[in-house]
């Protein structure tokens, strides 16, 4: 289209003034631009608990791609989820805001809550940098939305609660998920083994047939290969989501040998009474018990996910080599972590949800180059993402995010930037405050629901509850009136939401 002089020198000015809006480069700003201090490679898997990974402590499932990943970088101990289970997280994690300061407490993007504030990769992108993802960043439902074929849509377009905005552009990687061709076994609800492999939220092994370009992570890591190959020349912020290992545990068969027979797993230790002093929303929805797992099958669930691991710590590698092979490993910080963490039968308990420590704990590792190798114990949360990198990269840090800026722990592992970690179960109404010594779970906003008090220190596997007991009744009541004072301060930030 041909413009008027007149009208085109407006139209340019109304596109600078747009662009302005939009964050995107300006005069002001090229130089940084121009000179980015480093990429970013965020690599978060789904469902995966820290005790799963041999950097961790693990002696059974080896994970040695991520283990490389950790003897170059931080290791963080203490690191917490904002929602344990994945909607809330990933919306908490990518728009720098608490579940409870924007509502969104389930399975839907963040964008109607906080307009036009720019998500962590979108302040990336407003900064010159290309952004994109591939696979599950944002929630996206798993095993139905990566599913290839037989629910009626197109999983090469299917995005699940994700955000356009957020990037420059986005892939899908569509797999068969618990109809792989291969051995499968129905692991949940299914004490007389009648039950066909089945889909959704269920407790399945597939030790699947063919390789790992059959599976949606073998996808995925191809993807981002590739990408890394063609943006290596440019500045970027690439999201790659791994799905294992969450349910369905599914993974080609050659994973599966070091744990077979999966008679020889062994399972965490069982306390006769363990519930008997716990409130009901403490238990959590899904247990050894209402799962009608046996010994065996519990086993086998253990065995299901290592390998699922496994497979997927193979593709962090290919990942990881193709920085390698672009010669930009001391241009890239790289981060690996979870949406939340996962029980694996400790206190009887399976999967997310939970607010003790293997639920709502993840793994953390920040690797920026130049920086030496370390372990850090102090709590931190994943809310501290968005800060923390925006910072090292050189850019803005916006003064409205409600995480912390802990890169004074990549060279200090002893700082600290907070007393209590904060996270929540929405779906519990529970809230969970982890202190160095304390873990205070409290449901319902009134304590209606109960209250859960462990010393971590004493009883590091949370198997006493000592909150009902009268010794105990002033570090209840401490932990109360902080948790009113948190929510408070959480939900008074600058975000215009009508609270309920």
């Amino acid at each position: 289209m041909q413009f008027p002089v007149r009208q085109k020198v407006v139209a340019m000015k109304s596109c600078v003034f747009a662009l302005i809006l939009l964050g995107a480069p300006t005069a002001a700003n090229a130089d940084k631009i121009a000179q980015p201090k480093y990429n970013v490679l965020f690599i978060i898997s789904d469902d995966l608990t820290a005790t799963a990974l041999s950097c961790y402590g693990n002696t059974v499932c080896q994970t040695p791609n991520i283990d490389a990943i950790a003897a170059k970088g931080t290791r963080f101990t203490r690191a917490f989820c904002q929602g344990t289970y994945c909607g809330p997280s990933r919306a908490s994690m990518l728009s720098g805001y608490y579940p409870h300061a924007t509502g969104v407490l389930g399975y839907k993007s963040p964008r109607p809550q906080i307009g036009d504030r720019a998500t962590w990769p979108q302040h990336f992108k407003n900064n010159g940098y290309y952004a994109a993802r591939v696979s599950k960043i944002y929630h996206m439902g798993v095993p139905g939305g990566v599913l290839l074929g037989g629910d009626g849509r197109d999983h090469n377009k299917y995005n699940g609660a994700d955000d356009e905005a957020s990037w420059t552009e986005r892939f899908n990687s569509p797999g068969p998920e618990w109809k792989a061709p291969g051995d499968g076994e129905t692991l949940e609800g299914n004490p007389d083994g009648k039950k066909p492999v089945v889909g959704g939220n269920t407790f399945v092994v597939v030790e699947a047939d063919g390789d790992d370009m059959v599976h949606s992570d073998g996808m995925t890591a191809a993807k981002a290969v590739q990408l890394i190959d063609t943006h290596k020349d440019e500045a970027f912020w690439l999201g790659v989501g791994f799905v294992r290992p969450h349910v369905p545990f599914v993974a080609p068969k050659s994973y599966y040998p070091p744990f077979l027979p999966y008679e020889k797993m062994v399972l965490p230790e069982k306390v006769p009474g363990d519930w008997d002093d716990i409130p009901k929303p403490g238990i959590n929805y899904k247990t050894s018990l209402n799962m009608k797992m046996d010994v065996r099958r519990q086993k086998k669930a253990m065995g299901g996910y290592y390998a699922s691991v496994a497979f997927m710590d193979a593709q962090v590698g290919k990942v990881m080599a193709a920085l390698k092979k672009a010669g930009i490993e001391d241009k890239t910080i790289v981060i690996f972590t979870s949406d939340h963490g996962y029980h694996l039968g400790e206190h009887d308990f399976w999967a997310k949800v939970s607010l003790r420590d293997e639920s709502a704990g993840v793994p953390l590792i920040i690797s920026v180059p130049g920086s030496k190798p370390a372990v850090c114990h102090s709590l931190v949360e994943l809310l501290d993402l968005y800060p923390t990198i925006s910072q090292l990269c050189g850019l803005e840090v916006p003064g409205r995010l409600q995480g912390r800026d802990i890169s004074p722990m990549l060279d200090d592992p002893s700082h600290s930037v907070r007393d209590a970690a904060f996270s929540a179960a929405p779906a519990r109404k529970g809230f969970l405050l982890r202190e160095d010594k304390w873990a205070y779970i409290q449901y319902r906003e009134d304590a209606s629901g109960g209250i859960e008090l462990f010393d971590t220190e004493k009883d590091p596997q949370q198997f006493t509850n000592l909150a009902e007991l009268a010794e105990y009744a002033e570090v209840v009541a401490g932990f109360r009136e902080q948790l009113a004072a948190r929510l408070t301060a959480v939900r008074n930030n600058d975000l215009d939401i009508t609270y309920r």
